[in-house]
Order: structure tokens, then C-alpha cells, then sequence
């Protein structure tokens, strides 16, 4: 599959395309057809009972960083959509931040499977893995 021209974009103005990544706080690290990272820090606003960070935060972060990474890998005209996503939560997130990196495991005509790893870093630099994604995105030509 032909990468997308939006490729030279920076890692910023490719999430700006996602104005929800905004609304809930995510930032871009890296961006590139091979590998998207993508970061979100705890706070108390985003979190469940206990000082959890919410599992829709963490979704929220592996849908779009995954999302970027499917965009950098379409044909030109095409565009993307999520159709499936499967998550595996292996910890609770209480503190410091998320990093998502995303990358891909199959592009073709129809559609792009990316998954998607999230780590936990604390503030003592600890990191751990804390999550798992994987999903598909439709390839939506004519666009």
C-alpha cells in the first residue's frame, strides 16, 4: 500500500485532525508510518473509583494513536474508520503517564490491522506494560 502524503505532517498537526484527542488531553510524541506514539498523562478527571485511570481513557489513546498510524498508511484519497478493537487491561494506572505506540501488522486493500502496546511510566521512571490493542480500520477509498 502507497503511504498517504499527509506523512510529512508533524506528529502534532496529525493528531490536531482528531479534535476528541485534544478534548481529553493526548500528545503526540512521534508519528511515522511504521510507528505512532502517542501520550496521556493521569489525572483525576479522567479517572474511575479509587484514582484509577478510566479504561476509556486508555481505549481513547490506543484508538487514536492507532488511528494516526492506519492514516499514514493509506493510499492517496483514501481514508480510515475504525471497525473493530479489541483491548486487554493488565494493570491499573494510578499515577504519571501513558505512553501508546502503535504499529502496524497488516496493510491491505480493504482494510489495516495496528496494535497497539500501552505502557505506564511513573514519575520515578519506572515503566511497565499496563495494556494491550489491537484493531482494525477500514480503507475507505474516494474520500
Amino acid at each position: 500500500m502507497e503511504a498517504h502524503p499527509q506523512q510529512a505532517a508533524s506528529p502534532q498537526e496529525l493528531l490536531a485532525l482528531m479534535p476528541f484527542a485534544a478534548l481529553v488531553g493526548l500528545r503526540a510524541e512521534r508519528a511515522g508510518a511504521q510507528e505512532v506514539t502517542l501520550r496521556l498523562a493521569w489525572s483525576a478527571e479522567r479517572c474511575t473509583a479509587a484514582g484509577v485511570l478510566h479504561g476509556g481513557a486508555l481505549v481513547t489513546l490506543a484508538d487514536c494513536a492507532a488511528g494516526i498510524c492506519a492514516h499514514l498508511n493509506l493510499p492517496a484519497g483514501a481514508a480510515t474508520s475504525t471497525i473493530e478493537l479489541k483491548t486487554h487491561f493488565f494493570a491499573a494506572v494510578r499515577g504519571g503517564e501513558v505512553v501508546a505506540t502503535a504499529r502496524p501488522l497488516h496493510l491491505g486493500a480493504s482494510f489495516a490491522v495496528i496494535q497497539t502496546e500501552l505502557f505506564h511510566e511513573t514519575d520515578k521512571g519506572v515503566r511497565r506494560q499496563v495494556g494491550h490493542s489491537t484493531q482494525t480500520q477500514a480503507v475507505l477509498r474516494g474520500h
